[in-house]
C-alpha cells in the first residue's frame, strides 16, 4: 500500500495527512493557522504552508519550509519526499505540496488540500494513511516527530477496514466511508 509506503518509507516513512487535527487553534493565544484558526469541526485550518509549518512548530520542529518542486531538485540523490507524483495528479486535490526538516534532519511533507473529500478518496484508493487537519495533511518521516504531533490536534486519517483503535481512543468517521479519524497513533 502506498500510504503504508509513505509511513514505512525512511525510518518507517510514516504517511499521515489529510482531514484532522484540532489544538490551540483559539483566540486565546492558541496555535494560529491563518485567519480562520480552527474550523467548525474542531480541526486546525491552514490558509497555506506557512501556516502549516508555523502550527506544527508549535509542537515539533518544521524548519527551512521549501517548496517541494525546489526540495525535490535539490534531493534528486537521496530521494523525493512524498508526494511528487500525489501532488500533480488531480484526483488528489492538493493545492500546495512543501517539506520542511525536523530536528534531525529529515524530511516532513506539508500538503494544502483545497477538497478534503477528494483527498480521502484519493487516500482510501491508494491505501496511504495520514496526520490531517481541516484542509491539511502532513508526512513525517521520523518517529520522534510523529510523537511530537501526538498531542497537537491533528488526526490519524485511515481508511484500512483491518484497523482498530484502542479502547478509550477517539475514533470518528472521515469524509469518505470506510475512512476513519482517530486521535490514536499505530505504533
Amino acid at each position: 500500500m502506498r500510504t503504508q509506503r509513505a509511513l514505512t518509507a525512511g525510518a518507517a516513512l510514516i504517511a499521515l495527512t489529510g482531514v484532522a487535527g484540532c489544538g490551540g487553534g483559539d483566540d486565546d493565544g492558541g496555535a494560529s493557522t491563518g485567519d480562520d484558526r480552527s474550523s467548525a469541526s474542531g480541526l486546525p485550518k491552514a490558509a497555506d504552508l506557512a501556516s502549516v509549518a508555523s502550527y506544527l512548530n508549535e509542537y515539533t520542529s518544521c524548519q527551512d519550509l521549501t517548496a517541494g518542486a525546489k526540495y525535490d531538485a535539490g534531493h534528486q540523490g537521496d530521494g523525493r519526499a512524498w508526494g511528487t507524483d500525489e501532488a500533480a495528479d488531480p484526483s488528489w486535490a492538493i493545492k500546495e505540496r512543501g517539506v520542511c526538516t525536523d530536528r534531525a534532519g529529515r524530511p516532513v511533507v506539508l500538503l494544502v488540500v483545497s477538497d478534503m473529500t477528494k483527498f480521502q478518496t484519493a487516500v482510501k484508493k491508494d491505501g496511504s494513511e495520514f496526520l490531517v487537519g481541516e484542509d491539511f495533511a502532513v508526512v513525517p518521516v521520523g518517529d520522534e516527530t510523529v510523537r511530537s504531533l501526538q498531542g497537537s490536534g491533528l488526526r490519524f486519517l485511515t481508511c484500512d477496514a483491518d484497523f482498530s483503535a484502542p479502547s478509550g481512543a477517539e475514533k470518528k468517521p472521515g469524509l469518505v466511508d470506510g475512512c476513519v479519524l482517530t486521535d490514536h497513533l499505530p505504533g
